[in-house]
């Protein structure tokens, strides 16, 4: 055996064994899963505070706002600092902050408390996002399968908006919401524990010293435009989401009809966040965007016509295609992202994304009030479109990075 054949069968830091792989695959999913559901239970807790507190909705709008528009901002800042203090440092701390929130959230006497508490929790959860990403994407980059591996990442979220909220809600039958709340806040700290032994010391420092090596051509323009379908992909999203129940309502759907409705959109989403990101990894990243992008604006055309029956059975399809497509956008930001800005990259996506999903409903919903909810819908399948040139530059950014780096030509 030639010392060449020997020294490619040895593992080495760079190659991280398919263990390694697989345990720090588990953390980022288990980070995924509990922070989404931290994220996601306040749903549930609102209206209870609403009723405990005496406040309006302007201020129940307020805490939610709180929490997510502080997640949203802070990304950026968390990729940044990971490169000083460490990615496990940065990602342990995040979720012992976000579950120590929810502990101070249930000790709560006024409303100013609960809006403290979700501000602390909104800046533990920032770290998460960009972190577990890129800890997904550095464990899977020699492995070929960084996409597939970032589906299962995303499926895993979908899993804690899923479970903990529905959990929390039927405790909540025989309990209190203070007892509720501390027990959110015990399962974030037992979480921060996990990760604290799951995740490898050295991950972060050794992703941020990776300074070295060919330059990714074009990696800015792609980023940027990723960075656009992105932003597309999730405003248009979470202003259909704010539609349908008002879509329902106009079709005849009571109140339980219009749960079922959401109950079949988001399995199909969680479902497409799985198959998506391994279609991805198969026939490229630009066919699945136009795919999954031209199906969901078909299918929001169709949502506007079809009666209630038919509409309801189109929804786990829907589903599928409006979800999806976010698992395919995030396993191109490893192929955009420059040596050593991966946390910085994923974070700036992130940002991005859920800033415009946050925005979403409050565009829509005045675009709404001045057309109707037809020709906001409209409107909203247009815009998605503007999706597919913008997919087309982030594929060309990727074949010439793949080039530059002395690899093939990108799918």
């Amino acid at each position: 055996m030639t010392l060449q054949t020997t020294a490619a069968r040895t593992p080495t830091a760079e190659t991280p064994p398919a263990a390694a792989r697989k345990r720090s695959l588990f953390a980022a999913c288990s980070a995924h899963a509990v922070h989404d559901g931290l994220t996601d239970v306040v749903y549930v807790l609102l209206p209870l505070w609403q009723s405990q507190f005496a406040i309006s909705y302007a201020m129940v709008g307020m805490l939610r706002g709180s929490y997510s528009g502080v997640m949203a901002g802070c990304q950026l800042l968390a990729g940044r600092l990971a490169r000083r203090w460490g990615r496990k440092a940065l990602l342990v701390g995040g979720t012992a902050l976000a579950g120590s929130a929810y502990l101070l959230a249930s000790q709560a006497g006024h409303v100013g408390w609960l809006l403290l508490a979700l501000v602390l929790g909104g800046l533990g959860a920032s770290t998460q996002h960009p972190l577990a990403s890129s800890l997904v994407a550095e464990s899977y980059e020699d492995s070929g399968k960084v996409k597939q591996a970032l589906s299962n990442y995303n499926f895993a979220g979908d899993i804690g908006k899923t479970l903990i909220p529905g959990l929390l809600g039927l405790l909540l039958v025989v309990a209190s919401w203070e007892v509720g709340t501390a027990l959110v806040g015990l399962l974030g700290l037992a979480a921060a524990l996990l990760l604290w032994r799951l995740i490898p010391a050295d991950t972060g420092q050794a992703a941020a010293g990776k300074k070295s090596g060919p330059q990714r051509s074009g990696s800015g323009k792609g980023l940027w435009a990723l960075l656009g379908t992105g932003t597309i992909d999730s405003a248009v999203r979470m202003g259909f989401l704010t539609f349908l129940p008002f879509l329902l309502q106009g079709k005849g759907a009571g109140t339980a009809a219009t749960g079922v409705a959401l109950s079949l959109l988001f399995v199909g989403g969680a479902f497409g966040k799985l198959l998506c990101g391994y279609l991805g990894a198969r026939i490229g990243m630009m066919k699945t965007v136009w795919v999954t992008e031209a199906t969901t604006a078909l299918c929001i055309v169709l949502a506007i016509w079809l009666p209630l029956t038919w509409l309801m059975s189109l929804l786990p399809l829907l589903g599928l295609a409006i979800n999806g497509t976010s698992s395919v956008l995030y396993g191109a930001v490893p192929e955009l992202a420059e040596a050593g800005k991966r946390d910085q990259a994923f974070a700036r996506f992130y940002t991005g994304t859920i800033g415009a999903g946050a925005l979403a409903p409050i565009l829509f919903g005045r675009l709404g009030d001045l057309t109707s909810i037809p020709s906001a819908l409209q409107i909203l399948a247009g815009l998605l479109l503007l999706t597919l040139p913008l997919s087309w530059c982030v594929q060309r950014a990727i074949e010439r990075n793949a080039a530059a780096l002395g690899g093939g030509p990108g799918q």
